[in-house]
């Protein structure tokens, strides 16, 4: 094991040099010993972002994969029960996942079901390869540089500013259907939300796969893992959106939907370039959104203000769907702040 850098370990050795031209420098004897060395064993030397060396022993060249996760279940267990133990060995890193039955018992129909069908819905490169009445085994067939992080959220992105357009234009055509495509869409979002938290929880356990998932330091694991969380909040608010308009019982006048719609229309406008601020690194364009805040929420007083005459009847379901407007643009706000922090060092001299 390596020695973790901190004041009660860390010592002084002197650079040297050999030979005329090579550079070298001592190990602590305990270390080498420690990590079972000798001469002519082989160490990888790897130089970081910050400039600094991390000297590697052979076992630890290669990032550590969890490799099996067992979980027992009894036929009377709660099927929701099963799924939240299989969902956090999921985000832990296990590749192979085996639900089994306790003592030689059979898993219920429905218990199979339920996890068969969020197998599939939800956790991304994940295939059923045992599907008995006494176990169910998953395996995560994804690896690393298949799908990084930043490619899998910036899908994410793209579905959730496509939910909320699809939701606005459902409120216009007072279309049901398409409002409930929109409903069914959110879970493309949280399965990218899913795969994404295992890569940087896995990135956070073992630092050395950071560049293998797409980033580069861990303080970007950090940035993206609530940018990730935020952009499934605003998926949320558009099937919310949806959900608000399967109640309403006829279209909206054309001067209401118009209000509604530059009010949508901004928060959607400042949610896509917070993220493109993300991933171009541009503080400028992040701090444009933070700006633009206070106009979505003087917009949400004056729509609430003219639909108030127009639609009092309906009035509970639409400041619930425009509320959600709002907090699209409330979520792009914090992600804008969280960009921010992420490039305050390009702006400073």
């Amino acid at each position: 094991m390596v020695y973790p850098l901190n004041r009660h370990n860390e010592n002084v050795r002197r650079l040297q040099i050999t030979g005329g031209s090579t550079y070298i420098i001592s190990l602590p004897k305990e270390w080498v010993l420690q990590n079972d060395l000798k001469k002519g064993s082989s160490l990888l030397i790897r130089e970081e972002e910050n400039g600094s060396l991390t000297i590697l022993p052979p076992e630890l060249e290669k990032p550590e994969k969890l490799e099996e996760a067992f979980i027992r279940v009894s036929p009377k267990e709660n099927p929701d029960t099963i799924m939240r133990k299989t969902i956090s060995a999921y985000l832990v890193g296990y590749s192979l996942i085996r639900i089994k039955a306790r003592n030689q018992q059979q898993m219920t129909s429905r218990q199979r079901s339920v996890l068969k069908a969020f197998a599939r819905q939800f956790l991304v490169g994940t295939e059923i390869v045992t599907d008995t009445p006494t176990e169910l085994t998953l395996q995560v067939l994804l690896s690393y540089p298949e799908l990084s992080v930043p490619s899998a959220l910036r899908r994410m992105c793209i579905i959730t500013s496509s939910m909320h357009k699809d939701a606005i234009t459902a409120l216009k055509e007072l279309d049901h259907q398409l409002a409930k495509d929109v409903i069914a869409t959110d879970s493309e979002v949280d399965r990218f939300h899913l795969y994404i938290i295992r890569q940087l929880k896995m990135a956070i356990q073992n630092p050395r796969i950071t560049k293998e998932i797409g980033l580069t330091t861990a303080r970007d694991c950090l940035g993206y893992r609530l940018v990730t969380k935020t952009v499934e909040r605003t998926a949320d608010h558009a099937t919310k959106i949806a959900e608000n308009v399967l109640l309403l019982k006829k279209r909206m006048d054309e001067e209401s939907f118009k209000r509604v719609k530059d009010m949508s229309a901004l928060s959607i406008s400042m949610f896509e370039t917070a993220i493109e601020a993300l991933f171009k690194r541009d503080f400028n364009l992040a701090e444009e959104v933070i700006r633009k805040a206070k106009e979505v929420a003087s917009m949400e007083e004056e729509v609430l203000n003219f639909l108030q005459e127009k639609r009092a009847k309906e009035m509970v379901n639409l400041r619930l769907l425009i509320e959600s407007v709002r907090r699209t643009a409330e979520y792009a706000s914090d992600i804008a702040e969280i960009v921010l922090n992420l490039t305050i060092g390009s702006i400073l001299e």
